[in-house]
């Protein structure tokens, strides 16, 4: 057949006739079609499938930022030369990383700061990150473009623009929401932005104002996700129609087995939230647990459980965390936004950081019983200003193998990075797997995941559309963030 082949391209310059009775000859031979043109092949790489496990050979074609085909064996015939060549034999290619909670924000004089923790998310090999509210939206959504038309380096961000919540909301920014007007004009201007889902916040909004919110956002078909105030049974929420709950404090509440005494006191102000952690805790009931996470499997609820940040937070009394490799890409800032945290736990009152570690290992615990329970997990690190010694990059793998060192295994871990991520915010049809069609973000790993989580942090390529990034390119990046912090 390559004879054949060779034979028809020698006719191409002789006279019209002879050569449609040749082309004519040979199409019924059967010649095959000259091999489609890639920009990057990725050849010899252990594929590992995100939803079952296995890994196989393969080799990956991208052109124009997507993946165009994935076959196994010799690829030579179906595609000619690619501009960019991989070699990856040895390694594990799996979707480039999400981190499912993180934030931008802290007012004008942190736009820099902020805009530096880009670079420190591709270092790591995260392609998209979920922005969960700030004070930043414009400068956002410009970075959003910015990066989505090839003139920043940076994930792609899906963002919640301002944080739903009541009058004199703690966190600057926030859209007030007191009534059903309220709620109208919110969601309008979170539309107009426009925003990729809802985030509430708990720390001024009424129950009948969050509820109402959830209701609304689930008539026009946005999602919504965020903290639950303390006045709401969980059970609610979820029949209003909440598709994410941030944090376990709520989840906790729900599979106590005197949430609706707990929620009466606190709407009398009998007690207040931190009053009623070691109480619901010690309130902890399987039976009602096992009904909670049915109803949450059943409307497709997720949990973001952001262990590593608690297991942070939870000890700031015992680690010094002044020689940390990344507190160096932090601007100074953002260090400054530390103080409030560590301040808080220096008059705290040593009653009050016990429970606080006993709650941080209890939620591992919950986290673990929740994923064995089918309820869908995502993996976010809640990093950004504020929240102290949470590093933007790094404390994804953090969480990840929080993840696994509670007992959730290294492949349900992955799931829940990319994999659940897109399906939670409904971006599965481009993302979410290595699979043809799928946006073309892709890590090549050193070692497997699935039998080191750690591996996750081991990169030797990361594949962003049709930019290519080796580990001499990341260790350059990671230096330019130090360099202009």
């Amino acid at each position: 057949m390559k004879n054949n082949c060779f034979v028809f391209k020698s006719f191409l310059n002789q006279p019209i006739r002879l050569f449609l009775t040749v082309l004519g000859s040979f199409l019924f031979i059967g010649c095959p079609p000259l091999p489609e043109k890639s920009d990057i092949r990725i050849k010899n790489v252990n594929l590992i499938d995100i939803t079952t496990g296995e890994v196989e050979k393969r080799d990956i074609f991208i052109s124009e930022g997507r993946i165009t085909k994935i076959s196994g064996g010799d690829s030579t015939n179906v595609y000619r030369g690619a501009e960019v060549s991989i070699n990856a034999k040895g390694k594990y290619a799996l979707p480039g990383f999400w981190d499912n909670h993180v934030h931008f924000r802290g007012g004008d004089s942190l736009i820099s700061d902020n805009k530096n923790l880009l670079k420190l998310f591709i270092v790591n090999g995260i392609t998209t990150v979920r922005d969960a509210g700030g004070d930043l939206t414009p400068q956002i959504m410009e970075w959003k473009t910015a990066i989505e038309e090839g003139h920043l380096l940076g994930p792609t961000i899906f963002t919640s623009g301002p944080k739903l919540d009541g009058p004199n909301a703690t966190w600057a920014g926030s859209l007030v929401v007191e009534n059903e007007m309220d709620i109208a004009h919110a969601l309008d201007s979170l539309g107009r932005i426009p925003a990729d889902y809802v985030k509430l916040y708990d720390s001024r909004i009424s129950a009948e104002a969050y509820l109402k919110t959830i209701i609304e956002a689930e008539k026009q078909g946005i999602i919504s996700s965020g903290h639950m105030p303390f006045t709401v049974e969980l059970h609610d929420a979820i029949d209003a129609g909440i598709d994410g709950i941030e944090h376990l404090y709520y989840i906790m509440k729900g599979c106590s087995g005197k949430e609706a005494e707990i929620t009466e006191k606190l709407r009398k102000k009998e007690i207040g939230f931190w009053d009623a952690m070691p109480v619901l805790q010690t309130s902890y009931n399987d039976s009602v647990a096992a009904k909670t996470f049915a109803r949450m499997k059943a409307n497709r609820v997720y949990s973001i459980p952001t262990l590593h940040i608690g297991r942070i937070l939870s000890y700031l009394d015992e680690v010094d965390h002044s020689q940390d490799d990344y507190l160096k890409y932090m601007g100074s800032g953002i260090i400054k936004t530390y103080e409030g945290r560590i301040n808080r736990v220096k008059n705290s009152t040593p009653e009050a950081i016990q429970n606080r570690k006993e709650l941080d290992a209890f939620f591992g615990q919950l986290a673990k019983t929740m994923s064995d329970a089918g309820v869908s997990l995502l993996a976010g690190s809640d990093s950004g200003a504020f929240n102290s010694h949470t590093y933007p990059g790094i404390s994804l793998h953090n969480e990840l193998a929080a993840m696994v060192a509670v007992g959730i295994s290294p492949l349900k871990a992955l799931q829940n990075s990319a994999y659940n991520g897109a399906s939670f915010l409904k971006k599965d049809a481009d993302y979410g797997q290595l699979a043809e069609g799928k946006i073309a973000d892709i890590v090549l790993l050193n070692g497997n995941p699935l039998k080191d989580i750690t591996q996750t942090q081991n990169l030797s390529h990361v594949i962003k559309g049709n930019q290519v990034m080796n580990e001499k390119d990341l260790k350059a990046l990671l230096a330019s963030a130090l360099n202009q912090k």
